[in-house]
C-alpha cells in the first residue's frame, strides 16, 4: 500500500522527493513504492464569493447588507485576471490530487504543507472540499533537508490533532471574510471618492494604517522646543585633548543662552582639577536570532530598494531551497531539543571563517529556550552550505548566518570611563562631565565588523589637573518624531505599540531610534510571544504592500505616510474599533488562542459576525465623509443655501429643496407639502428655507395651533443621530 503526500509547493514536493530517494516524476506528482509525492500552488481553494450563495449579490445593494452565511463554503480559486472564471492550473492540480488519493493502492494521506495556521488550512480546506474519509497524518518540519524529511517521516502525526491550529486558520479565514465583504461593500456604497472604485476595510488594514496616521500627526503638531549645552575642551600634561559638558543638579539643558555665556567667559584662562573618575567593565551580548519581523527591519533599514514584503518572498525562497529554516516564525530563540543539529550547523558554517578559531558552540538561554518558543523556533541556516545565491538571496541568507554565528562568538567587552572636572570660581558652580568608551574584546562585533562610534577618552588621574583651552555653545532643537520605516511599523504591529520607550529619544545628540530596535526585552518578548499583536509573522508585510497598492500610504525613501484618502479613512471612517490597536490585539489573541485550545471558533465567529452586523447599520447611518464629497453645479441651477450635513449646494426642485449630494447618500430634504409645517396653518417656500439654511433656524409668527390660538416660534431642522432621520424641532419666541 502506498501514501500521498501533500507538499505546499512544487519546490516543497522536490525536496520531499529527493530525501525520501523518489525519482520518478509524472504530470503533478512524484511517484515512489510507497509514496506519491504532489503539491498545491498555496491555496487552491477559495471561500465562496457572495454571489455564488446569492444570485442577487451580483449587484450591491445596502438593503442586502449585513449577508452572513449560515455555512461557509470553498470553491476552486477564480483566475487571477479574470475572477469570473476558474483557475485551470488550481482545477487541473486538484483533480490530479484527487484522482491519487483514490487510488485503491492508497491507504492514507501526509499533509506536508508548511506547520502554520495558513499551511494547515490549505492541505484541511482540501479534504473538507474531498469530504475526505481516509486516514490522513501530518508532517511537521521546520527545514526541508534530507535528514529533516527524515526524521519528521518517522514522526507523523494524526492530522486530527491538529484541530486547534485548524479552527485558527479557518477562524481567520472566515472572520477576514464576514469583515471585508460586508465592510468594504457597504462602505464603498456609502462614501463616493474621485478615481476610487472601492474602499478597502479589513481588520488588519486599517490598524496598521491608524498606526502611520498617528505619527504623521505627532509631526505634524510637534512644536519644537530649544535649550542649550555648554562643552569645554580640555588638554592634558601629555597635549591630549577632550572634550566635557557641563552640568548643574545632574542636568545638562540650560533654557537661558546668556547664562552659559557667561559662564564661557569666566572659563577663559583657566584650569580644572579632575575631581573623580569611574572606571566600569561592560559585557555587550549579539542581538538575538531573527523572527521575521526582526529580519524584516534589518534588511529593510540597511539596504536600499527593500520592503517587508521582499524579505518574504527572498526568506521563503531561501527556506525552500532548504538554506534556512522556517521563515514565517514569532520566535527569537530555538527549542532546546535543537542543540545536536544546532551543533552540526555551526561546525559546516564555520569552515574556513577567518574568525573559526573564536566560534565555540555553547548551550545557553539566549539561544535556547523552550519557554520562548511560539510553534517555530528562530530563523538559522541549515547546514547545506548554498552555492550560486543571487545577489538578493545573499543579503538574506547572510543576515541569517551572520545573526546565527555572532551567538557563539565570544562576548564583546568594552570599558566604560566617566571623568568628572572641577573649575574652582565660585560664580561656575557646576562640573564638567566626559564619558568615553573602550573596546577590549571585539568579540562577535567582529562578524559584521560592526564598529563602534564611541569616544574615546586620555589617560587621567583622579586630583590632575588640565587646562581649558576652549569652550562652546550648542543650541539644541528638539526634533519631531521620525516618520515610520517598514522596521519601526513593523514591531509596533509584532507588539501593538508595548514596549517601544526607546523610540522616544528624538533630540538631535541621542542615536536614532531605529537603531535601539535591534534588541527584545522580556516584556516585549512575552506579548509577542501571547499572540496579542496585528496580524501574524506571516501576514505584515502583505499588510504593508496592500496599504501601498490601494492607495491608503505612500513611501519616501525608507518613510512611510499616510495619503489624502488614508487620512480621511482615519478620521472619518465611523465604525472606531477597527482603528483600536487594543481591541485588534484582542482579536489576534483570540485566534492565538483558539490554536492553543482554549478558545472555541465559534464563539469567535459569533462575536465577528456581531460586530460586523452591528459595524454595517453604523456605517449606514453615516453622513460624516458627504463633506469630502464637493458638488458642482450645472449652468442655470442656483443655491438657495449650503446643506447642514455636507455643505454642498441645496437646490430647488419641483417637489422639494433638496441637497445636490443626495447620489451620493445625502438625504437633506425638505418636502414643498411638508405636513408638520402646514399643521400650524404655514407653507415651505423658497425664503423660509434660505433663512433656516443661514441661521439654522426660521422665525414664525401668526402660527396657529390645534386648538386655534396663534403663536411665534423659531423651527430648526436636525438629524437624529440614532435613526439617520431629519425632523422639525419647535423653539416658543
Amino acid at each position: 500500500m502506498a501514501k500521498v503526500i501533500i507538499a505546499e509547493k512544487p519546490s516543497v514536493a522536490k525536496n520531499i522527493a529527493e530525501a525520501l530517494n523518489i525519482k520518478t516524476r509524472k504530470d503533478g506528482y512524484f511517484e515512489g513504492e510507497n509514496y506519491l509525492v504532489t503539491w498545491a500552488f498555496g491555496h487552491l481553494l477559495q471561500l465562496y464569493d457572495a454571489k455564488d450563495y446569492d444570485e442577487s449579490m451580483k449587484g450591491w445593494e445596502f438593503s442586502k447588507f449585513p449577508f452572513i452565511p449560515k455555512e461557509f463554503k470553498y470553491k476552486i480559486k477564480s483566475d487571477s485576471l479574470n475572477r469570473n472564471i476558474t483557475d485551470k492550473g488550481a482545477e487541473k492540480q486538484l483533480s490530479i490530487i484527487k484522482s491519487l488519493i483514490d487510488r485503491e493502492n492508497v491507504d492514507g494521506i501526509i499533509s506536508a504543507t508548511d506547520f502554520d495556521r495558513e499551511g494547515q488550512v490549505i492541505a484541511d480546506e482540501l479534504f473538507i472540499y474531498f469530504h475526505e474519509e481516509k486516514p490522513v497524518y501530518r508532517l511537521l518540519l521546520n527545514e526541508w533537508t534530507p535528514d529533516e524529511v527524515k526524521k519528521g517521516m518517522e514522526a507523523l502525526k494524526p492530522n486530527k490533532e491538529m484541530k486547534s491550529l485548524q479552527d485558527a486558520g479557518i477562524g481567520r479565514q472566515w472572520a477576514d471574510w464576514v469583515i471585508g465583504i460586508n465592510l468594504t461593500s457597504v462602505a464603498t456604497l456609502r462614501y463616493k471618492f474621485e478615481d476610487v472604485k472601492m474602499l478597502n476595510i479589513g481588520r488588519v488594514l486599517l490598524p496598521t494604517l491608524k498606526i502611520i496616521y498617528d505619527r504623521d500627526m505627532e509631526i505634524e503638531n510637534f512644536v519644537a522646543t530649544t535649550y542649550y549645552k555648554l562643552s569645554a575642551t580640555f588638554k592634558t600634561k601629555a597635549n591630549e585633548e577632550y572634550e566635557g559638558l557641563y552640568y548643574e543638579n545632574d542636568s545638562e539643558k540650560f533654557e537661558e543662552k546668556s547664562y552659559l555665556s557667561n559662564i564661557g567667559k569666566l572659563l577663559q584662562g583657566q584650569r580644572a582639577e579632575i575631581v573623580d573618575k569611574q572606571t566600569e567593565k561592560k559585557r555587550e551580548y549579539p542581538p538575538y536570532l531573527f523572527n521575521l519581523s526582526n529580519l524584516q527591519g534589518h534588511v529593510t533599514s540597511k539596504f536600499k530598494g527593500w520592503t517587508s514584503d521582499k524579505v518574504l518572498k527572498v526568506a521563503q525562497s531561501l527556506y525552500e531551497k532548504k538554506f534556512i529554516t522556517y521563515p514565517r516564525t514569532a520566535s527569537i530563540v530555538l527549542e532546546e531539543s535543537l542543540e545536536d543539529r544546532t551543533r552540526k550547523v555551526l561546525e559546516s558554517l564555520k569552515k574556513g571563517l577567518p574568525y573559526e578559531n573564536q566560534i565555540k558552540f555553547a548551550k545557553t538561554k539566549r539561544v535556547f529556550d523552550n519557554s520562548k518558543v511560539e510553534s517555530h523556533s528562530a530563523i538559522v541556516p541549515t547546514y547545506i552550505k548554498p552555492s550560486n545565491l543571487s545577489a538578493d538571496e545573499a543579503i538574506v541568507y547572510n543576515a541569517v548566518k551572520n545573526r546565527f554565528i555572532m551567538q557563539f562568538m565570544p562576548i564583546a567587552e568594552f570599558e566604560e570611563t566617566k571623568i568628572t572636572a572641577k573649575v574652582y570660581e565660585e560664580n561656575i558652580k557646576g562640573v564638567f562631565v566626559s564619558k568615553g568608551k573602550v573596546q577590549i574584546v571585539e568579540g562577535w562585533r567582529v562578524v559584521e565588523k560592526i564598529e563602534t562610534k564611541d569616544t574615546i577618552l586620555p589617560l587621567v588621574m583622579e586630583k590632575e589637573v588640565v587646562d581649558i583651552v576652549g569652550n562652546k555653545v550648542n543650541t539644541v532643537t528638539k526634533k519631531p518624531p521620525k516618520n515610520h520605516t517598514e522596521k519601526t511599523l513593523l514591531r509596533v504591529m509584532e507588539t501593538c505599540g508595548k514596549s517601544l520607550g526607546k523610540e522616544e529619544n528624538n533630540d538631535d545628540d541621542e542615536n536614532s531610534s531605529e537603531d535601539n530596535l535591534e534588541e527584545t526585552s522580556e516584556e516585549l518578548m512575552k506579548s509577542i510571544l501571547s499572540g496579542f499583536s496585528i496580524g501574524t509573522p506571516a501576514t505584515r508585510a502583505e499588510t504593508i504592500k496592500k496599504l501601498k497598492d490601494i492607495g491608503y500610504i505612500t513611501t519616501k525613501g525608507k518613510n512611510l505616510t499616510c495619503t489624502a484618502l488614508g487620512r480621511t479613512m482615519v478620521e472619518m471612517f465611523p465604525v472606531r474599533d477597527l482603528f483600536d490597536l487594543e481591541y485588534t490585539g484582542k482579536l489576534e489573541k483570540t485566534l492565538s488562542d483558539i490554536e492553543k485550545g482554549t478558545v472555541e471558533k465559534d464563539t469567535f465567529i459569533k462575536h465577528i459576525c456581531d460586530f460586523t452586523s452591528k459595524s454595517v447599520e453604523i456605517i449606514k447611518k453615516d453622513t460624516s465623509m458627504l463633506s469630502k464629497i464637493k458638488i458642482e453645479l450645472s449652468p442655470g441651477t442656483v443655491s438657495v443655501g449650503n446643506c447642514p450635513i455636507c455643505g454642498n449646494p441645496v437646490v430647488e426642485g419641483e417637489k422639494s429643496f433638496g441637497c445636490s449630494n443626495w447620489k451620493n447618500g445625502c438625504k437633506f430634504t425638505i418636502w414643498k407639502n411638508d405636513k408638520y409645517i402646514e399643521s400650524y396653518g404655514k407653507k415651505v417656500t423658497k425664503e423660509m428655507v434660505e433663512i433656516l439654511l443661514k441661521n439654522g433656524k426660521v422665525g414664525f409668527r401668526n402660527l396657529r395651533s390645534k386648538k386655534g390660538n396663534t403663536f411665534a416660534a423659531y423651527f430648526r431642522y436636525e438629524k437624529n443621530e440614532e435613526t439617520g432621520y431629519l425632523s422639525w424641532k419647535m423653539e416658543f419666541i
